[in-house]
């Protein structure tokens, strides 16, 4: 079937939700009021984030709720009823745009940094005395990470995130007296919520160092992540790069695996060897300072910056999201070139929306329909592909397998 054939039927089919279609990737959890809402939807399941110190317990609750459970797991591959509720994944983390509200205790206390001389180190430009007077006292690095781990620990199927670099964010202005007359209390605090911006960025090595710190985490816990990259990409790639540096896999060429091949089938017919020892299983069960699968959100790089994530010595999986609301809001070709580029079992699509309901199944819809006719699929095989790689992104190979044979 050619790529005008599979346009034309992904336009013309009614949308296959009895199949599965997940979202990697959004934040209902801004509006908890929309709480209600998750059952109602028909996305088999969100991947939900956290952010900031004020929804991390939101996040929480939310999947105490709705939160994906080993005995409700399995339900999320039924592929003819789809009269089951949404479920939820749970993603708890630091984003890159509160970075600034936690200061590295490793080395100094607060008492002894100083909430004045913390806020100066880490903005650019260094803000006035009146600025930072309006700004929250930040919390150590080491408190984030306590809750962090708690909080995966409580939550087997959580992720890390969201987390990440942001170059082009700039922090907002103090509350104003109208500021606060007009504010929606409906959101959860801690956002911009429509203030002007300042002046101010988050430096970024200070970034790198938050970014690096739960990335470790999620290495050690074996926990996939998802990561926010904004004018930042040569910045991002190599921070990613550098937890998983001294780990690359071996690359064997062609001919080698050829070889050994040969070499195999003739050591088969005089014994059977296992493929796997004991000892081996257990050294690659042991934690590793960089995560098992990344998932670059909202993925806005160019498609020639793919290559280097693509790498096959690279040990961790990497996976590209896109979403209608960041990637194709102007119909960008540079977007749309990047979806062709990118290998069909490394794809992901989400939401990035703030609110649960009928407008988050709206945006998954309009994107999987897009990446469909980008793609060339039909909507059945395009939406069957996305649920795999979202199941191979969240539960990873092992543990989806086994959900799916035992659950």
């Amino acid at each position: 079937m050619d790529s005008a054939t599979s346009s034309s039927r992904a336009e013309e089919e009614a949308f296959p939700w009895h199949l599965g279609v997940f979202d990697a990737h959004c934040h209902p959890t801004d509006t908890v009021a929309s709480q209600d809402d998750v059952p109602k939807m028909k996305a088999r399941a969100l991947v939900i984030m956290a952010t900031r110190y004020e929804d991390q317990d939101i996040v929480r609750q939310f999947a105490d709720r709705y939160g994906v459970q080993p005995e409700t797991a399995k339900t999320l591959w039924d592929q003819v009823d789809n009269d089951c509720n949404t479920q939820l994944v749970p993603s708890f983390g630091w984003h890159p745009w509160f970075s600034y509200l936690t200061f590295d205790d490793s080395r100094s206390s607060l008492e002894n940094l100083g909430v004045i001389h913390h806020y100066k180190s880490v903005l650019s430009p260094s803000p006035s005395d009146e600025f930072i007077s309006s700004l929250p006292q930040p919390k150590p690095l080491s408190e984030l990470l306590h809750q962090l781990r708690g909080n995966l620990a409580n939550f087997p199927y959580a992720l890390v995130g969201e987390v990440g670099i942001d170059r082009s964010f700039r922090l907002p202005m103090q509350w104003t007296l109208s500021d606060k007359a007009e504010r929606n209390d409906g959101l959860t605090p801690g956002g911009r919520e429509g203030r002007r911006l300042s002046p101010y960025r988050v430096q970024i090595d200070h970034q790198r160092k938050i970014l690096k710190a739960q990335l470790h985490l999620a290495g050690d816990l074996g926990r996939p992540v998802s990561v926010h990259g904004v004018a930042a990409h040569g910045i991002l790639f190599e921070t990613l790069k550098e937890t998983w540096q001294g780990h690359e896999m071996a690359v064997i060429s062609k001919r080698e695996r050829k070889r050994r091949s040969s070499a195999a089938i003739a050591h088969a017919r005089q014994a059977v060897t296992p493929l796997v020892t004991e000892k081996e299983e257990n050294k690659a069960s042991r934690s590793k300072p960089y995560p098992p699968r990344v998932c670059l959100h909202s993925y806005s790089g160019p498609p020639d910056a793919l290559r280097r994530y693509l790498e096959p010595s690279i040990p961790a999986t990497v996976y590209f999201s896109f979403s209608q609301l960041v990637n194709f809001s102007n119909r960008s070709r540079k977007a749309i070139e990047v979806v062709k580029a990118i290998p069909d079992d490394r794809i992901l699509v989400e939401s990035d929306l703030h609110t649960a309901g009928d407008e988050m199944d709206k945006l998954l819809e309009d994107i999987v329909r897009l990446v469909c006719r980008i793609k060339g699929w039909s909507l059945i095989e395009g939406v069957k592909l996305l649920a795999q790689n979202f199941r191979k992104f969240v539960f990873g190979e092992q543990i989806a397998d086994s959900t799916l044979r035992h659950g």
